[in-house]
């Protein structure tokens, strides 16, 4: 069979909504099969049963078998989530003799015992793969600085029909100003940080302004004046939040095991044309796709006062709000699920060239 007709076979712990599209469009210009593992889930969103691709349901164990057999394959896409998934994957390719294509989050390097022990491993993983495909420049950067060769870029993109179209209402001018912060309450989220924000902004007492979280259970706020936890909500609710709001708040930090990847609430807000202030680790941020004062307000990550002075600027100038949310409309439009499949498979023809 020639290579180019056979499918790519991508290793993933999961295919969560915001990644169907994005698969989808890669099938649309390349056979592409999803080789689906269990592994820990730091998403907000669950992961479907049918991403519209041919699925194989495995154990970590058994990817390499799978990535191994002989001209089966493209190319063996691995990303680096799950303990023996991608040295697996990366083994099976070299002993199938497929080209072997490494898929990154990774802008930095975590400080817990296993990954300190694996990092060896890793890195000869990085600099062995034949292309890498990362999630942005600024992961590109790193997997660079690491010896890595021939590295694409494949932008993150979220659901159209659920962000682009239909487009937000008017927001009332008489409503007050919202500030809402979508994600899980955990390590690296930064909801503490932002709890603390809002303490000395003071923006309920001065403006009226409110803080809605969407994730967080019942009783995250803390009780403050003006904030509400709502707990979970499906994607169309997160929507319609957003067209209610008037800033989105990513106050991720850096924890020895977590730095934000990317944040796709950051898409998702700038879609509905609402300008995002993000932290310094915040991988939308140091993507390029959040940026200061264009489309929104970048503040250190862990600092409180920082971020508060950020909210408050836009609370009480929301006419610039206004303004960033309209060239954040515009900035998203080229992170789209085709760029993210051009993108990945640029670097699967790349890693069939010769060295």
């Amino acid at each position: 069979m020639p290579s180019r007709t056979r499918p790519i076979l991508l290793v993933t712990s999961r295919v969560p909504p915001e990644r169907v599209g994005a698969l989808r469009a890669l099938a649309e210009i390349a056979p592409v099969e999803v080789a689906v593992f269990e592994g820990r889930d730091h998403h907000f969103t669950r992961s479907v049963d049918d991403p519209g691709v041919p699925v194989h349901r495995v154990e970590q164990r058994q990817i390499l078998r799978l990535a191994a057999q002989r001209d089966r394959w493209r190319a063996v896409v691995a990303g680096t989530a799950g303990r023996i998934a991608l040295p697996s994957a990366w083994r099976g390719a070299r002993m199938g003799g497929t080209p072997f294509v490494l898929w990154s989050a990774l802008w930095h390097e975590p400080r817990t015992p296993a990954f300190v022990a694996a990092r060896p491993l890793l890195r000869r993983i990085v600099r062995d793969a034949d292309a890498v495909v990362t999630y942005g420049p600024h992961v590109s950067a790193h997997v660079r600085a690491l010896g890595a060769r021939r590295v694409h870029d494949a932008p993150q993109a979220v659901d159209p029909a659920v962000w682009v179209d239909p487009p937000a209402p008017p927001r009332d001018p008489d409503a007050p100003f919202r500030i809402t912060f979508v994600g899980r309450d955990a390590p690296g989220k930064g909801l503490e940080i932002l709890l603390v924000a809002w303490r000395q902004t003071n923006l309920y007492e001065a403006v009226g302004a409110q803080l809605t979280l969407l994730g967080p259970e019942p009783a995250s706020d803390a009780g403050l004046p003006g904030a509400r936890a709502l707990g979970p909500v499906p994607p169309e609710d997160v929507r319609h939040w957003l067209d209610r709001s008037d800033v989105l708040c990513v106050p991720s930090e850096r924890t020895p095991s977590f730095v934000e990847p990317w944040g796709l609430v950051c898409n998702e807000a700038l879609h509905r044309g609402v300008p995002v202030v993000a932290t310094d680790a915040v991988g939308a941020a140091a993507g390029g796709l959040v940026r200061h004062e264009r489309n929104g307000l970048v503040v250190p990550a862990s600092h409180p006062l920082d971020l508060a002075r950020a909210l408050t600027r836009l609370a009480v100038a929301p006419h610039e709000a206004r303004t960033l949310g309209e060239n954040g409309r515009r900035d998203v439009r080229a992170f789209t699920f085709a760029a993210w499949a051009a993108g990945m498979l640029a670097a699967v023809r790349d890693a069939e060239s010769p060295a």
